[in-house]
């Protein structure tokens, strides 16, 4: 012999414990990712919200909300002018807002979110409820 292992190694059984070991590994995810378990919807919170009531309301959530959460639009705290640059950099990119409703909607973007209004406050999740909750105690 050249001092080479040979050829058909014999299986230990240390080395059929590592096999195992792996196809078990491999069952485990495949059961997890079983259609049945892709097909359950987790259960969700709904963390979407909607613009503030007005007359763009409607026109601010179709050329708004195409693109955005409506939270990036919550959270903005932006003067007139600010809100007319910002008009006019999103029709550039593709928002569709007439001309005609253009003013309008400044108006209404910059009377519900200009540098007047309160701070934004997220909606909070029930789960985020239970964890305040819980460190109060």
């Amino acid at each position: 012999m050249s001092g080479k292992a040979p050829i058909g190694k014999a299986r230990t059984p240390r080395n059929c414990s590592k096999s195992v070991f792996g196809i078990f590994v491999l069952a485990v995810i495949l059961a997890a990712a079983s259609p049945v378990a892709l097909s359950q919807k987790p259960v969700s919170v709904k963390v979407t919200e909607d613009l503030p009531p007005g007359p763009m309301q409607a026109k601010a959530t179709t050329a708004c909300l195409e693109c955005h959460e409506a939270r990036i639009i919550l959270q903005q705290r932006l003067g007139k002018a600010a809100w007319a640059k910002e008009v006019d950099k999103m029709m550039k990119w593709g928002a569709v807002v007439d001309a005609a409703d253009r003013d309008a909607l400044i108006d209404y973007l910059s009377a519900n979110f200009g540098p007047d209004q309160p701070p934004y406050q997220p909606p909070r999740t029930s789960s985020a409820k239970k964890a305040s909750g819980s460190k109060s105690k």
